[in-house]
């Protein structure tokens, strides 16, 4: 089969490889649609902590199930399907209390013996698949994932009816972290960033402010001027330096901060800001399986513009074009699919 390889840093080839092997609990899925994930772009830099190319990459993944396991009861060939992509040891506590994406020997696509979903099949434990809804196309489904990861973020940040919630970044991530807010009911949705395109694609999202903050020192300021106050939530969904310290200004006394993007390197913050005023810093990592049953009933509902967060479609001959427009944020480029 065709595979996508991130080979070395900046470097992404097609390569024929052998198809994945099925075990008896696993289902065989013809790729029909894979995403470009803001961590594979890690990835493709030579960043990411732990999926190091040569790797085949990929784990926003829709597809058709044409074979599985002895043991899969769920599943039959032609179920339209995706994939929640990570798996734990299955036996350690937070394993057994639905917390995977705690366990300390979390695996996913691109790590091990765990093919990339960037391929022209994948194999996958019958656990971790979804079908996919009438209704929701392959496109759609291979938004679960990430829309997933949005999900997540709002319920740590636990979102209430009328929040006011700051979103900074409007990369696919941040988007969907703010259709999320939406539907548990934020009524103020500030987003931040420093690309025209993408904060239009904010309001055409749903977004309430916009706000350019590209060499705008004062941004913080008119932020909170332009809601009339401060924020309950602030979902943080661009890693740069000095964000948690500006996340903490725009928060209120007792508000809570959510980190969903990949950082590298050191933050700094002013302490006082967040222990006098009894603020809350909380990581997020990933989802769990509820959170992927909420973002696919969230999809079906349409709580999700996909049609302005999906920007390109590229065969997988051009995945590498597709990497390159996520890098440099050209062709005003928001979520790329890559087609099998």
């Amino acid at each position: 089969m065709k595979a996508v390889f991130v080979e070395d840093a900046y470097n992404v080839i097609v390569k024929e490889v052998e198809l994945p092997e099925l075990g008896v609990n696993d289902v065989l899925i013809k790729v029909k649609v894979a995403g470009i994930c803001g961590s594979d772009l890690h990835t493709f830099k030579g960043l990411h902590p732990f999926r190091k190319p040569p790797v085949i990459i990929g784990h926003e993944v829709s597809g058709e199930v044409i074979k599985v396991g002895e043991f899969v009861k769920n599943f039959q060939q032609g179920d339209r399907v995706t994939v929640e992509p990570q798996i734990g040891c299955g036996k350690c506590d937070y394993c057994l209390t639905g917390k995977v994406n705690y366990c300390e020997h979390r695996g996913a696509p691109g790590i091990r013996n765990w093919y990339g979903a960037m391929a022209e099949y994948f194999a996958a434990p019958e656990h971790t698949v979804f079908k996919i809804p009438e209704g929701l196309d392959y496109e759609q489904g291979a938004l679960v994932e990430p829309f997933a990861v949005g999900v997540h973020a709002v319920r740590k940040a636990d979102i209430q009816i009328g929040d006011k919630v700051a979103i900074l970044g409007a990369g696919p991530i941040g988007l969907l972290a703010m259709a999320a807010a939406k539907a548990a009911g934020a009524t103020t949705l500030l987003v931040t960033d420093v690309m025209d395109y993408a904060l239009e694609s904010a309001k055409e999202m749903g977004a309430t402010h916009t706000l350019n903050i590209l060499n705008n020192h004062e941004w913080m300021h008119e932020a909170t001027t332009l809601i009339e106050g401060e924020f309950d939530k602030v979902l943080i969904a661009a890693g740069v330096p000095g964000i948690i310290d500006q996340s903490l200004t725009l928060l209120r006394k007792g508000g809570r901060i959510v980190t969903i993007a990949m950082f590298h390197g050191d933050q700094t913050f002013n302490i006082h800001n967040l222990q006098n005023q009894e603020k809350e810093i909380v990581g997020c990592m990933t989802y769990t399986r509820e959170d992927t049953i909420t973002a696919i009933k969230l999809l079906a509902a349409g709580a999700v513009n996909t049609d302005v967060i999906i920007t390109h479609r590229l065969p997988y001959e051009q995945a590498s074009e597709g990497f390159r427009l996520v890098d440099k944020k050209e062709d005003s480029s928001l979520k790329i699919l890559i087609t099998f």
